[in-house]
């Protein structure tokens, strides 16, 4: 799938989001077992499968701040839009938010789509040039993390806007808040970070 830097904001048919096609994946029994080291390294398995946040993570990793740049907008209704099934407890209608994260001096690091309950959106992303988590923790939410499933596969749009090869980690989770789903978020990640964390 590829991303259209200037889709329509009202009809998710006309536009995409960047999904790993899996040569393996795993879900939330392997999320908290962890996986054999042989497979992901440690520090890569503390990026993919703990609960903390990313944006926070990349920043602390580079030594940069991380910014983000949105490339889609759109409002989905109640399109499943080849989400994970997890998009199912996110109430509709639902918009769906694509980002770059990268670091202050353009280095992408990671890609992200998250889906909202639309009614949230301006609530919790007042400044949608921000990433989720400063967002976030400007608002003070108490969030849980819930990592629900992990990714390795291929994507040549990734391939091409990271300037990478694949395969590519990837993950999906929901935010929790006051007990209730938040957001979905689907992230993968640079093998750029490979200079930070070590090997896969």
């Amino acid at each position: 799938m590829t991303i259209d830097p200037n889709p329509p904001s009202k009809n998710s048919t006309l536009t995409s989001w960047n999904a790993l096609e899996p040569i393996w994946q795993g879900g939330s029994d392997l999320v908290q077992t962890g996986l054999p080291h042989q497979q992901l390294a440690p520090a890569w398995q503390i990026l993919l499968l703990g609960d903390g946040s990313p944006t926070r993570h990349l920043q602390l990793l580079t030594g940069e701040p991380t910014e983000v740049d949105v490339i889609d907008m759109s409002s989905i209704g109640m399109d499943n839009d080849n989400a994970p099934s997890s998009l199912q407890i996110v109430p509709g209608p639902r918009v769906r938010r694509q980002v770059w994260l990268r670091t202050a001096s353009g280095q992408r690091l990671a890609y992200a789509t998250s889906w909202w309950e639309a009614r949230y959106v301006d609530e919790y992303l007042e400044n949608k040039s921000l990433p989720i988590w400063a967002s976030l923790a400007k608002l003070r939410t108490e969030l849980y993390r819930d990592v629900q499933g992990i990714y390795y596969g291929e994507s040549p749009a990734l391939a091409e806007a990271f300037g990478e090869a694949g395969p590519f980690w990837g993950r999906h989770y929901v935010f929790w808040h006051r007990g209730e789903p938040l957001t979905l978020i689907y992230e993968v990640f640079s093998p750029y970070l490979q200079r930070y964390l070590g090997k896969v």
